[in-house]
């Protein structure tokens, strides 16, 4: 497993965490909600990758 997509997900949480945290204080709650449904639709999207690439490696590894 690389460790680079484990900081990815790491930097993209904080990122997020503060920009939420901003956006509350400034009273926009509503694209806060945003900004935090954005991060993690793409932390979903970095795992679906990765995901698919272990079953395609699954696949070819036993010949399917």
């Amino acid at each position: 497993m690389n460790v680079d997509i484990i900081f990815k997900i790491a930097a993209i949480g904080i990122l997020v965490a503060v920009l939420n945290q901003v956006l509350i204080r400034a009273g926009r709650e509503d694209q806060a909600m945003m900004t935090t449904l954005a991060g993690i639709i793409v932390v979903l999207l970095l795992i679906v990758q990765m995901i698919n690439d272990f079953f395609i490696t699954v696949k070819t590894l036993f010949q399917l």
